[in-house]
């Protein structure tokens, strides 16, 4: 037994020495040469053989990447070997923890930057044989899968994490779940998995984020007369809420509340989050048809209604780049993510709201020829949110722009949005389906 301590204590040089000199000595002590060609041949064996501190030694991370954005991320981390995960989560901030055996990390400063649905990255030896791995979340989330994979090169293996944004009702439920049952890397089925569809919530009241368009150091678009795009958004979407809320049958949240710079995705995270049921982006461009005027109604669309819609959806999908925060779409798993979010039934919902608006609109403010178009806007891509992009009018145009800035023309506008989410609301509680 002292024998085999000093092994795993002193490594293999040590072990070797420990072993030679023990048997050096009970050679001078053999009565026999047989004897002691015995013991030398045990000794050559030792010195050519694996011994403990080998399976002792840490396992280490070859490799960390992110892929995502706000709404999806995909986590994946490369082994030398296979890691025993176990993994949990936590409150106060949101967070995911993974404990690994005792681990080296051979971890870019690059790749574990914030991004995306990730606040922060931190790991590091926790003492007494474990090491851990920490993601914080912008706000709650689900981890939608966790699983531990063989590379199929034969190099290591990997942990594949994605994680979606989600409401703090669902983390609080998985939190619920996670008292009754230990994390694990088996993942969980499809349909058990957060943001794969429209939520049920008992008890739940309609929900209507408005999405101020612009912020920060993106003002959008500029007037004639200097007006700027994200101080119209942000007055009209304030004038909106106070509408919404004094009916008092719904919630009612803002992406921004203030001259803020978001992200796209940010915006629809923020959306997913509160468990909309409408998200309604405002914005009020500019065009080089200086007698066009009126209000549109947009949806989301893999092709454009017509170059217009097209050329406006460039223009608000190129937001991100103000803060040097563009998404590249240039790596599969990103535009994979970024892809798989249209969903038929959210759509339909969408469209058949943006009818309604438009049948609202039209008794009180002016409209463009063919008013409800559709392009593929970002912001407009939550899956399981129905979302419409409405422009109030054109800066560019002198009339419009002395429009947006009056307070009666606002109200009017204001009331008539709120009346067509009245409908939706309504036939969405009496079980109308989108078309």
């Amino acid at each position: 037994m002292a024998l085999a301590v000093f092994t795993h204590k002193s490594g293999r040089a040590g072990a070797i020495f420990f072993y030679a000199a023990y048997f050096r000595a009970a050679y001078f002590r053999a009565a026999h040469f047989r004897d002691a060609c015995l013991l030398s041949l045990v000794v050559a064996c030792l010195a050519f053989s694996p011994v403990s501190f080998a399976a002792d030694a840490p396992l280490a991370v070859t490799s960390y990447k992110m892929a995502g954005d706000a709404t999806k991320m995909r986590i994946v981390m490369n082994f030398d070997r296979e890691p025993d995960v176990k993994w949990f989560l936590l409150r106060g901030p949101h967070r995911l923890v993974v404990d690994l055996p005792i681990t080296k990390f051979a971890i870019n400063a690059k790749d574990v930057k914030a991004r995306g649905l990730v606040r922060s990255v931190r790991y590091g030896d926790l003492g007494e044989g474990v090491s851990r791995l920490i993601l914080t979340g912008k706000g709650p989330f689900a981890v939608d899968r966790l699983d531990v994979l063989k590379n199929e090169d034969g190099s290591g293996y990997r942990i594949a994490i994605d994680m979606s944004a989600a409401s703090v009702r669902e983390f609080d439920a998985a939190l619920a779940n996670q008292a009754l049952t230990t994390g694990s890397t088996v993942s969980s089925d499809k349909g058990g998995r957060v943001g794969t569809g429209p939520v049920s919530n008992p008890g739940h009241r309609f929900t209507v984020v408005i999405d101020p368009g612009h912020g920060g150091i993106d003002g959008g678009a500029e007037g004639l007369n200097g007006t700027v795009e994200k101080n119209v958004t942000l007055a009209f979407a304030t004038e909106l809420r106070e509408r919404l809320a004094a009916v008092g049958k719904y919630d009612v949240f803002m992406t921004r509340e203030t001259d803020q710079f978001l992200r796209l995705d940010d915006r629809v995270r923020i959306a997913r989050q509160h468990e909309a049921d409408l998200l309604i982006s405002i914005h009020a461009d500019t065009i080089r048809v200086k007698g066009l005027r009126g209000a549109t109604v947009y949806t989301v669309s893999d092709k454009a209604s017509d170059p217009e819609a097209q050329a406006l959806a460039d223009r608000e999908n190129l937001s991100d780049q103000f803060a040097g925060m563009e998404i590249k779409d240039d790596d599969k798993e990103v535009t994979d993510i970024l892809i798989d979010l249209i969903r038929r039934e959210t759509h339909g919902f969408s469209m058949r709201f943006a009818q309604t608006l438009v049948g609202q609109l039209s008794t009180s403010v002016g409209l463009i020829n063919n008013p409800q178009r559709s392009a593929s806007f970002k912001v407009l891509k939550a899956p399981d949110v129905p979302s419409v992009l409405v422009e109030l009018g054109y800066l560019s145009n002198a009339k419009d722009e002395a429009q947006l800035l009056s307070a009666d023309w606002r109200g009017k506008a204001a009331q008539s949005i709120t009346n067509a989410i009245a409908l939706f609301a309504s036939a969405r509680a009496g079980g109308g389906t989108g078309g």
